[in-house]
């Protein structure tokens, strides 16, 4: 065998060239015989989120929460910005590269003649790497789906659903129900299943029946309530009051909180938490590109929203900010998302359109897409003020808005994870 990478970015580099030959099989059974061979094993609770959105925002909170009880917590979360590193977190500080690599040489050893795609890999890497780590929690976020996430070869204590909503179809199902069933594919029989998403698919309620698990459904096992100041959260058994909003900003962010707070009420025997720690830790709570407005001006909004479901939260999200005389949108998204879903709640906030394509085979086409935007109704825009303008990366688009917007302007950057990252690596690197 050929002597393998000791620098993370050539690890990287040769899962990506093996990716493109391993032919994608559904199933975890390949996941699952490595893991057993790596020996596996959490001791320590697990909690598992799953969702089309609020994934990144519940774990973040639990994370936040969890480090201000002091306990020691691993975190798994995906996607990456700027760093691979920023996957895999040990007491909120992202992992070093000579950890990752030595969990990628320990799943290369056992792999064997055992093909792993670049996301059952570095899944499996990285929560070895959680695992042997004397944790005293563990949180794992799920890729695509649940049933046949690679995560999902672990069994977690309390596993949530977020929100479930339409994406990734081509391999979820086209159907809410049909989604539903997919992540509820991460409840185990006998533990804690929740699910905050306000009307859950009957798919789900049936399978978590049907293995019998512990099933806690917002507005039934949990819920919240609040009022311009404060929220409060009410459980089976806890009650929190008097909670400060978390930092997060955005209309769904209380439903990913409650969820968050229901499995911190499951788990309050083995990881106790008191009510300072959860103000603390929601005020604290930081997760990038998720309505992550910018210091400065003109005012920058970040937000990887690209489905429907979540452009209209970034929608809600903007018409709540106050005047802003134009709002410039730098939009790259992938050809495989429902396109027109994602731009329809947002036409009516944009004047002017930085359309970027995208580093990746399915970006969607920017001269098509400035096709499709062009074509909107003009909304409240005066005549002659709106543009639609095509770039060939997200810093030249982000540049061209910059250029053009006034200092009480705003610039949101959405459609994408690659849109969001684009633009973060251009400030990173204009600011050294």
């Amino acid at each position: 065998m050929s002597t393998l990478p000791t620098t993370l970015p050539d690890w990287l580099a040769l899962l990506e060239s093996r990716h493109a030959e391993v032919h994608i099989n559904m199933g975890l059974d390949r996941v699952r015989q490595v893991k057993q061979r790596l020996g596996l094993a959490f001791n320590c609770p697990v909690i598992m989120v799953a969702g089309t959105n609020g994934k990144g925002s519940t774990c973040s909170m639990l994370e936040a929460i969890l480090l201000r009880a002091g306990y020691k917590v691993g975190l798994y979360i995906k996607p990456h910005f700027l760093d691979f590193n920023e996957r895999a977190r040990i007491n909120g500080e992202m992992a070093s590269d000579a950890a990752l690599i030595a969990s990628f040489n320990a799943v290369e050893a056992q792999r064997g003649e055992t093909d792993l795609t670049y996301f059952e890999f570095t899944t499996l890497a990285i929560m070895h790497l959680l695992a042997g780590s004397a944790l005293d929690v563990a949180i794992l976020e799920v890729g695509l789906g649940g049933r046949l996430d690679a995560v999902n070869v672990i069994d977690a204590d309390v596993s949530i659903v977020t929100s479930i909503d339409i994406d990734h179809t081509d391999f979820l199902g086209t159907t809410r129900d049909e989604i539903g069933f997919e992540k509820a594919g991460i409840f185990r029989p006998g533990k804690a299943a929740i699910c905050s998403d306000p009307v859950p698919p009957p798919s789900l309620i049936a399978h978590a029946e049907a293995i019998g698990a512990d099933l806690w459904l917002l507005g039934r096992d949990f819920n919240y309530s609040g009022d311009k100041q404060q929220w409060n959260y009410g459980g089976r058994e806890q009650r929190r009051n008097s909670l400060a909003y978390p930092s997060l900003r955005g209309a769904n962010q209380l439903l990913n909180a409650s969820a968050a707070l229901a499995a911190l009420e499951v788990l309050r025997l083995e990881l106790p938490v008191g009510a300072q720690e959860v103000r603390t830790g929601l005020v604290v709570v930081e997760l990038p590109g998720r309505f992550q407005v910018l210091p400065g001006r003109p005012t920058v909004i970040l937000d990887v929203a690209h489905n429907p479901h979540a452009a209209s939260a970034l929608a809600q999200n903007l018409g709540n900010m106050g005047f802003h005389p134009y709002t410039y949108a730098v939009f790259g998204i992938m050809q495989d998302k429902d396109i027109d879903g994602v731009v329809a709640p947002m036409a009516q906030y944009v004047d002017h359109w930085c359309v970027a394509n995208l580093p990746s085979p399915r970006a969607a086409d920017p001269e098509a897409l400035a096709a499709t935007l062009a074509a909107l109704p003009p909304g409240d825009a005066k005549p002659g003020e709106r543009s639609v303008t095509t770039f060939a990366d997200p810093a030249l688009a982000f540049a061209n808005a910059m250029s053009r917007a006034g200092e009480n302007d705003r610039i949101v950057v959405f459609g994408s994870f690659y849109t969001v990252a684009g633009v973060m690596a251009a400030r990173k690197s204009s600011h050294h």
